[in-house]
């Protein structure tokens, strides 16, 4: 007859619980996995497939019950972990969204918002399309593949039973300044042509004041901020490559201990 005592049912509930709210907490934060559109059980149930094959690979856990107050501390930490580094990678996806906003503000259509099922809010329609296109690079790129390797990886350089640095919160701080400097750098080029054009328009409304400005400025700054946002739209794929090995790197370096 085959006994177990309650201290192995302890030893084998730890070993499960603690990695799988670490990883359910990252798959609820990070971008792809984290959005509206995918089922709840498709998240848990990848979580508790990645839980169960990381289980074996993972050093001892702390013989602490999971029912007690240190062990409610432990799951807490874990979800401290879990969401600073999905929220980490998830900062690429606002970036584009604000250089989204920048752009359509400036074209005169921030005005346009759809129900973006994606964040489950209404957005800007150029967000909602850089968005779409930020997410396909990101998916071309393997960064899917990157968060599973990434989630792997943080359970060797930050074992369960330990918590972030406090230097790793002011990292996040840091990183969150990276939105308004990558989402300036995406709208830029259109944010200039769309200057040099309000510029060359004021000065023919003021040497031909019989025109309308209202009258044609929409239609030209429109025109032309789509002919710019063609035109520069190769260049997102770089950024977004970029953008995603600084996320990871900083995401490690949240995990790692001094």
């Amino acid at each position: 007859m085959i006994s177990v005592t309650s201290a192995q049912l302890d030893a084998w509930l730890a070993a499960f619980l603690y990695p799988l709210v670490r990883v359910l907490a990252l798959i609820a934060t990070a971008p792809i996995f984290g959005d509206q559109p995918t089922p709840v059980r498709v998240k848990i149930g990848l979580s508790v497939l990645l839980a169960i094959l990381l289980g074996p690979t993972l050093n001892p856990m702390p013989s602490i019950p999971v029912g007690s107050a240190q062990g409610l501390f432990i799951i807490i930490q874990q979800i401290i972990i879990g969401s600073a580094m999905g929220f980490t990678v998830r900062l690429i996806f606002s970036a584009v969204e604000l250089a989204g906003e920048f752009s359509g503000m400036i074209m005169g259509i921030g005005f346009a918002s759809f129900y973006d099922p994606r964040t489950a809010s209404n957005s800007a329609v150029i967000s909602q399309w850089l968005g779409i296109i930020a997410s396909l690079t990101f998916l071309t790129l393997n960064g899917h593949l990157m968060i599973l390797a990434l989630i792997s990886e943080s359970f060797h350089t930050l074992p369960i039973g330990q918590m972030m640095p406090a230097q790793s919160f002011y990292t996040i701080a840091k990183w969150g300044a990276n939105i308004f400097i990558y989402g300036l750098q995406i709208s830029l080029p259109l944010l200039a042509a769309l200057l040099i054009t309000n510029m060359a328009m004021g000065i023919l409304t003021r040497a031909a004041q019989q025109l309308n400005l209202f009258a044609i400025g929409f239609p030209i700054t429109l025109t032309i901020g789509f002919l710019i946002l063609n035109i520069s739209l190769p260049y997102l794929a770089p950024i977004v490559d970029r953008m995603t090995s600084d996320a990871i790197a900083t995401s490690l370096k949240l995990v790692k201990l001094p």
